[in-house]
């Protein structure tokens, strides 16, 4: 079988994450190398057998692999197969370098969870126009390798906040068109991102970039039934694009914009 290569690579709008870098290869293997970042690995077909800190490693795919910065590690398939990866980037904003020792002993992480919302990040970063969604998945995804990482009884309670969750729905509400970043959020209230994220959803039982959604949604039905064109009432109430606004309509009301004007003329 020929060698194939095949790789994706962007630098997203969303803090903490410097690239995101989709790959399969079939013979290719990695030198010894460093990164400055750290890197969140998932693989989604075959295995990668590596070596780091003198110790041989391998990512099965339900395995989520986290590789710190400054430590020497290389890479290479672990069947005729090939591999097929996908890869973050992460600087120190969510992994301080005190956890690089413990990263070092463990780097292999058998975790359904945080391999669901790995993969959901990716996701999210890869539509233009879902950065609160994305930056909120990455809090959530930073907050669980933390807790794999930090000594046994180092995590802190988890508690509701019912005021800390009206609050940053009101700062929704005052910019439903122009969005808010988690991070601004995080400045103006006084809290950390992953506390926002969780004291919105326990309250409202609902994530904040859904619920933005969901209030851009509103709005956009309402254009809609005053005969404005969907691009127009993309721009108008948020979305990316058309698609985006379409992406989201049809999520939330079962139909695209254009399926649902045309109920209108009826």
């Amino acid at each position: 079988m020929a060698a194939r290569q095949e790789v994706t690579a962007w630098r997203p709008r969303v803090p903490g994450v410097t690239e995101v870098f989709h790959a399969r290869f079939t013979e290719y293997a990695y030198p010894m190398h460093v990164h400055e970042a750290w890197t969140l690995l998932i693989v989604d077909a075959g295995a990668v057998r590596y070596d780091l800190d003198r110790h041989e490693h391998g990512t099965p795919h339900d395995t989520v692999t986290l590789l710190p910065p400054h430590v020497p590690h290389n890479g290479s398939p672990a069947g005729p197969g090939g591999f097929r990866k996908r890869v973050l980037y992460l600087d120190g904003t969510h992994l301080g370098d005190e956890l690089i020792g413990a990263a070092v002993d463990g780097p292999d992480l058998r975790d359904p969870v945080l391999r669901r919302r790995v993969g959901q990040l990716h996701t999210a970063l890869a539509r233009p126009g879902e950065e609160l969604e994305a930056e909120s998945r990455l809090t959530l995804v930073g907050e669980r390798l933390r807790s794999h990482l930090r000594p046994l009884g180092a995590a802190h309670p988890r508690r509701a906040d019912p005021r800390l969750a009206r609050l940053l729905r009101e700062l929704l509400d005052e910019r439903v068109v122009e969005g808010l970043a988690l991070d601004e959020a995080s400045a103006l209230l006084g809290a950390h991102p992953a506390h926002l994220v969780r004291a919105f959803s326990t309250a409202y039982g609902i994530a904040p970039h859904q619920y933005l959604n969901s209030r851009r949604v509103d709005r956009a039905r309402r254009l809609l039934l005053d005969g404005r064109p969907a691009g127009e009432v993309a721009v108008a109430t948020g979305f990316y694009d058309q698609a985006h606004l379409t992406r989201h309509f049809r999520k939330l009301v079962g139909v695209t914009p254009g399926r649902y004007t045309r109920a209108r003329e009826r």
